[in-house]
């Protein structure tokens, strides 16, 4: 009579035994079948079967059994590689798909203009990764009241564009004459309605249910600050900007006046 070490131990015996490894039925993976001795690499999956391609072209499917194969002559259980998390898409303040691991291409010779310092600070939180990835520089005016003759000095041409953003371009407005002025099939000129950049931050985003309305003859920085309690102006635009951390926080119309300017500056390059 054989001696049995765990005394009939059914459980025990099980454990003893040596597990067959799981592996993953990659694609490319070389098995065989022992069953019908077919050797072959993973294809693919098709009604619940492995499919198995051997070297003469000819496939086969397998059910996924445990220890229904053999890899490197051991016996191996097949199972479903795990499905590759779906890749997110990441999305830029200006709403656009981040260009992931992206270098700054050189700057082009068209330009953005903006009138001053905090429309192009604005304009770079808002736009700023689609701005370098497109090459487009923005440029601070100090003012458009000489629009025509900057124009002029910049000499234009094919592959060499402006696209200028204006505030407070409405009819009948200094901007709106200042702007008539300027002809030229390689400047584009598009403005907003609002008497500063700062108004184009939609007040909820900076906490407030409407921008201030300030006397006529009060610089509007100056009075908006007075009437929240910001300080000076300079404390009162970094607060503004500090609130702005996408498209959403903008009005509409500076969102389209910005968003043709960049598609008019990076198209018709020779």
């Amino acid at each position: 009579m054989r001696n049995d070490p765990y005394g009939g131990d059914v459980l025990s015996r099980r454990q003893n035994r040596r597990a067959v490894p799981e592996v993953a039925a990659e694609s490319g993976l070389v098995v065989e079948d022992p069953a019908s001795g077919f050797c072959g690499a993973v294809t693919g999956f098709e009604h619940g079967h492995v499919v198995l391609e051997d070297r003469h072209g000819r496939r086969r499917l397998f059910p996924l059994t445990p220890a229904g194969f053999l890899l490197d002559g051991k016996p191996v259980t097949l199972t479903r590689p795990a499905a590759a998390p779906a890749r997110t898409a990441t999305v830029s303040a200006s709403g656009s798909v981040r260009v992931e691991g992206h270098t700054a291409r050189t700057a082009r010779d068209s330009r953005l203009w903006v009138e001053g310092i905090h429309d192009a600070e604005l304009v770079e939180r808002v736009w700023g990764h689609d701005l370098r990835v497109e090459g487009v520089v923005v440029e601070p005016l100090h003012g458009v009241d000489d629009l025509a003759g900057l124009v002029a000095d910049f000499g234009t041409g094919p592959g060499r564009r402006l696209g200028v953003l204006v505030d407070h371009l409405v009819a009948g407005s200094k901007e709106s004459r200042i702007v008539a002025g300027v002809r030229d099939p390689n400047v584009l000129v598009t403005g907003h309605p609002y008497v500063d950049i700062w108004q184009a931050v939609r007040p909820a985003a900076v906490g407030i249910d409407a921008w201030p309305v300030v006397p006529r003859g009060t610089p509007w920085k100056d009075g908006v600050c007075a009437a929240l309690g910001w300080g000076e102006p300079a404390d009162g635009w970094r607060r503004v900007l500090a609130r702005v951390r996408s498209y959403k926080d903008l009005e509409t119309p500076l969102i389209g006046a910005v968003e043709r300017l960049i598609d008019f500056v990076t198209t018709g390059e020779e």
